[in-house]
């Protein structure tokens, strides 16, 4: 749903830099042979030749389009170069393609706010850098304009002749305009620099568009493709909305525009003007209404978000006609592949960007066999994303599950997926004062611990645990690793509390102080041999009962009082433990700070959570302390 968002009272100056043709200029870049000649990049489907994906301008001047497929683009121009996008897991793999863009947004963020909105587009947010230009260097000043600059298309400016470049740069330079043009020629002079920089560095053209909003700019950089730009003063954007058409504009391609066309006969976006804004809101609602209001005078407050990174990471497939997948084994062969790819991204985002994806999410789209009833959406789902390619598979097929319930219903008929995608969002910034745990390993040979491994439980915690680990999810983690078949989400549901707690008495705690005593000796099949000669040393119980300290993470245990069950973590308690002999130490609820808790990756908080949440009180009431043995029973007659 749009959003109505006013304008700022200052003005602003903004970018959308949207590159030419690129993935037919990568590969252009990749193999330079191709340079000059009818080019288009194609799919891995093979089918009719590929779709095309990426037309080059030499192609299209033979009419050459993105909606024909490789044969028929070959009988309009036979000489074509069709070159087949990389493929992985049997699908597109655009990592190249990313990267190329990586290259261009790291130039344009040099000068203002930067928004990747895309591969291959990016917004800028240049108002600092062009009133700071005003201020200094104004226009009328400089002794020479970059002849990129020259060649700007300004609407509502005729510049068409011989004498066009002597035309722009008077527009550019004037003294007499008024502030808003001025930083609108600024910025037109700061694109052009920066256009002429990804051309020196990458080999790539770019087209811009340069407004005071973020609407104005998009529709105005496809204006001159290609490797030119198009700059919107405010007195040319009346002009510009009266002609556009409806479906042309953001967020009106689909229902809503479609219901302007239809309910109130609009067919361009000028052709709002003509309603009220009250009018509009009564058919559209209050929000929708005045947004539809703005628009159609060119007002749009939407901010460029300082984002080099995309928000999000998706997969996906589409499997058309006789290739729907139709059963279950089918769908989880793809899931995995899916699953693979998103793994890879997820963690290499969090390497080279420190950043973490809170969310997963599946869509698809599915048809029914033989239905007879109204079309129903296979609906899309979501849970907290777990890290690990393992972790990610088990996830995706219940989802899958969950969605083929829901979208079946109470039939039992033949199905069949047609798309499926994933995609790994809500992603943060690595949280400051956390570290990876594998950072605790930095040295160390880990070939020796995962091959006392032999049910590779370790690599997986290993690798799942690169997402955010504190300290206390590090003992937590060790926790699991020794005793990984004993954790309270596993015991049965109808079990007590107290039974739970008896039973990491009498099992988990005792393995552990087992376990440490090996490691102590032998140090195999734990992660605690690697903390040797770090800087953390915790006491443990050797085994005749005297403590030692030992660079090794420090476990939890429980304690039991009397009849109720406590859980501590005090650092004094835990020393007093220690030099009466007991064989375990243990922490305080209450003094754990909830914000760090907050701070961990969804999964593992809940693990934490779970892991000290107070234990129930045993039932301690004896025969006899009802209130209904107060009562003496009725005697029978």
């Amino acid at each position: 749903m749009p959003i109505a968002r006013p304008e700022p009272q200052n003005a602003r100056v903004i970018a959308h830099v949207d590159m030419d043709c690129f993935y037919v200029q990568v590969e252009q870049r990749k193999n330079p042979e191709l340079k000059g000649l009818p080019a288009a990049v194609v799919q891995y489907n093979s089918w009719k030749g590929g779709a095309l994906i990426a037309v080059g301008y030499e192609a299209r001047r033979f009419g050459v389009k993105r909606s024909m497929r490789g044969d028929e683009a070959k009988m309009v121009c036979p000489n074509i170069q069709l070159i087949q996008v990389p493929v992985a897991r049997g699908k597109a793999d655009l990592n190249m393609y990313r990267d190329a863009g990586s290259e261009v947004v790291s130039i344009l963020s040099t000068k203002g706010r930067c928004e990747r909105a895309s591969i291959d587009e990016v917004y800028l947010d240049l108002t600092d850098a062009a009133e700071t230009m005003l201020s200094e260097t104004p226009p009328e000043m400089l002794d020479t304009i970059n002849e990129e600059a020259l060649r700007s298309h300004v609407l509502g400016f005729n510049v068409d002749g011989d004498e066009r470049e002597k035309n722009v740069k008077e527009w550019l330079c004037r003294s007499e305009a008024d502030r808003q043009d001025k930083l609108l020629a600024c910025g037109a002079i700061i694109v052009a620099q920066l256009l002429i920089e990804v051309l020196n560095e990458t080999t790539f053209t770019c087209s811009a568009g340069i407004a005071h909003n973020k609407m104005l700019a998009k529709l105005a950089s496809p204006m001159h493709k290609p490797a030119q730009q198009t700059v919107v003063p405010s007195s040319s954007v009346k002009d510009l909305l009266a002609s556009l058409p409806v479906k042309k504009m953001k967020q009106l391609g689909g229902k809503l525009g479609s219901s302007l066309q239809i309910d109130l006969g609009v067919k361009t976006v000028g052709d709002l003007l003509q309603f009220s804004q009250e009018k509009l809101q009564e058919h559209y609602g209050i929000n929708t209404g005045t947004w539809l209001w703005n628009i159609s005078r060119g007002i749009s407050g939407d901010a460029v978000e300082d984002r080099l990174l995309p928000k999000s990471h998706g997969c996906g497939k589409t499997f058309p006609g006789p290739q729907a997948l139709k059963t279950i084994a089918s769908v989880e062969n793809w899931v995995n592949q899916l699953c693979e790819e998103l793994n890879e991204r997820i963690h290499s985002d969090l390497d080279q960007n420190k950043r973490v994806a809170h969310t997963l999410t599946l869509h698809a789209r599915a048809f029914k066999e033989n239905d007879m009833e109204p079309q129903r959406k296979f609906p899309s789902k979501s849970c907290p994303l777990r890290y690990g390619t393992s972790k990610l598979k088990e996830d995706t097929m219940r989802l899958f599950d969950s969605g083929l319930r829901d979208f079946l219903g109470s039939q039992h008929i033949g199905w069949g997926v047609t798309s499926l995608s994933i995609t790994a969002s809500k992603i943060t910034d690595v949280p400051q004062g956390t570290r990876s745990i594998l950072k605790f390993l930095q040295g160390k040979d880990c070939s020796s611990m995962i091959s006392d491994d032999p049910n590779g439980s370790l690599k997986q915690d290993l690798v799942s645990s690169s997402a955010v680990c504190t300290e206390v999810d590090l003992q937590r983690k060790d926790f699991e690793m020794m005793n990984h078949d004993v954790r309270p989400s596993d015991l049965a549901s109808e079990a007590t509390r107290s039974d739970i707690n008896s039973k990491l008495l009498d099992e988990t705690q005792k393995r552990t102080i087992t376990a440490i005593r090996k490691i102590k000796d032998v140090g195999k099949s734990s992660i605690l041999k690697f903390f040797q000669g770090s800087n953390s040393s915790f006491p443990t119980t050797s085994q005749a009962g005297e403590t030692s300290n030992h660079d090794t993470a420090s476990l939890p245990s429980f304690s039991e009082k009397g009849s109720s069950t406590e859980v501590s973590m005090n650092k004094d308690d835990r020393h007093s433990q220690t030099q009466n002999g007991y064989d375990s130490w243990g922490f305080n609820v209450e003094d754990i700070d909830p914000s760090v808790l907050d701070e961990l990756p969804i999964e593992i908080q809940r693990e934490v959570r779970e892991w000290i949440r107070p234990l129930k009180r045993t039932n301690t009431s004896r025969k006899g302390s009802s209130i209904v043995h107060y009562f003496s029973p009725v005697k029978k007659e």
